[in-house]
């Protein structure tokens, strides 16, 4: 006999993404249908027939579902030969550590990997319970592509929510030109215009002396909204950090990348400590891309991968190190969802998608994550996965 579909998680510690205390939250056909106060009516509630499981949270908090909106789904790497290509990042990767929502891209390799590949795993993802999106192109201009250009892609495409990750101030980019730059900018804008998508350009920032300096010219110099140009592992390293802080006061939005360098608990105690705006800061993985480290000539000297569990490690440890809840979740959340238009997404709210964590208190005071589910349905129960991928 099929579970129900109903669910009715009483007494939870609600967070969406700010705190609303101790409610019961209705979960429907894979929406969120009602929240209601803990001494709400009897008549409030569904009626028993309706074959409604309850789930007593017992005081836990329900967070929204993370959204990482930078993931190498079908794997990143490569720069140390073929075989050290990553495979791609199997679903329990993602909604085991709370991700119910991923953005995929390519990266340093997209002349092996396409945007094909790449949408082909955006809809394997979705056909396996989760929610995923994707960009087009990768690290180099001109772009890769499936329609032939990135504004047709991101107009004829559904999952294709803008560019990226486009690759500047670093040696393996392809040294892009001002105009360039602002060309892509201008594609990725205007296709957001006509499809109501993100629209904006995701930069891959490397550890070049120029930093931001395309960026910021391209603000000072066009039309085009800040909020375009997105530039991510702004916290690779501390002159790249001030700089991205100082895009925030211009309209822009940055992501901290859950990856050693500045490390991403830091960036963000300095983010908190200093006033920024908050809510234009985003937090994402880079899960199955390559972390490699070069030294001065290009080569290559160690390289990891990264993971999607860096997110909640992130955030396990910022509210360890005393930064409370509601500043860090809508870094995962709620932020991500805004800047990338994904409606429905990134809060705990009647008609939203039904994208939920559960997450208790420890006997040492730590937070772990017990239950996840995605789109109604539990991926994680009991800190047990019950859904896996094809060929988990």
């Amino acid at each position: 006999m099929a579970r129900s579909m109903i669910y009715l998680l009483k007494n939870a510690n609600v967070y969406a993404p700010e705190p609303l205390g101790i409610k019961h939250v209705l979960v429907a056909a894979g929406k969120i249908i009602k929240i209601l106060d803990r001494k709400s009516d009897q008549q409030d509630q569904p009626p028993a027939s309706w074959g409604v499981e309850v789930v007593d949270c017992e005081g836990a908090s329900l967070l929204p579902g993370f959204i990482d909106g930078h993931a190498h789904i079908t794997g990143g790497g490569g720069e140390a030969g073929f075989a050290t290509q990553v495979p791609p990042v199997a679903l329990s990767e993602f909604t085991g550590v709370g991700v119910t929502t991923v953005v995929g891209l390519l990266g340093t390799d997209d002349t092996t990997r396409s945007t094909e590949n790449l949408l082909a795993r955006v809809y394997g993802l979705r056909e396996e319970g989760m929610s995923a999106y994707c960009w087009t192109g990768g690290y180099h201009y001109p772009l890769t592509t499936l329609t032939g250009s990135a504004k047709s892609d991101i107009v004829y495409l559904e999952p294709v929510i803008g560019i990226g990750e486009f690759a500047i101030s670093d040696h393996r980019s392809s040294q892009p030109t001002f105009e360039e730059v602002i060309r892509l900018a201008s594609e990725a804008h205007v296709a957001g215009l006509i499809t109501g998508k993100a629209g904006v350009i995701h930069f891959h920032m490397g550890d070049g002396g120029r930093r931001l300096e395309l960026i910021e010219r391209a603000i000072s110099e066009t039309e085009i909204p800040a909020r375009v140009f997105n530039p991510t592992h702004v916290n690779r390293n501390k002159a790249l950090f001030e700089d991205s802080c100082k895009l925030l006061d211009r309209g822009g939005y940055i992501d901290i990348t859950a990856d050693p360098g500045l490390e991403a608990v830091e960036a963000i105690a300095q983010a908190i400590n200093r006033g920024l705006d908050l809510e234009r800061i985003t937090l994402s993985s880079d899960g199955g891309g390559c972390l490699p480290c070069f030294d001065s000539q290009g080569k290559l000297q160690h390289m990891d991968f990264g993971r999607a569990s860096t997110l909640l490690e992130t955030v396990q440890s910022a509210l360890a190190a005393g930064m409370t809840m509601e500043s860090i979740l809508p870094m995962v959340t709620s932020n991500v969802a805004s800047l990338l238009r994904l409606g429905g997404k990134g809060r705990i709210a009647p008609g939203y998608d039904a994208d939920l964590l559960v997450v208790n208190r420890t006997h040492d005071g730590k937070y772990e994550m017990t239950d996840v589910m995605a789109k109604g349905h539990w991926h994680k129960r009991n800190n047990t996965l019950v859904k896996i991928g094809t060929f988990e």
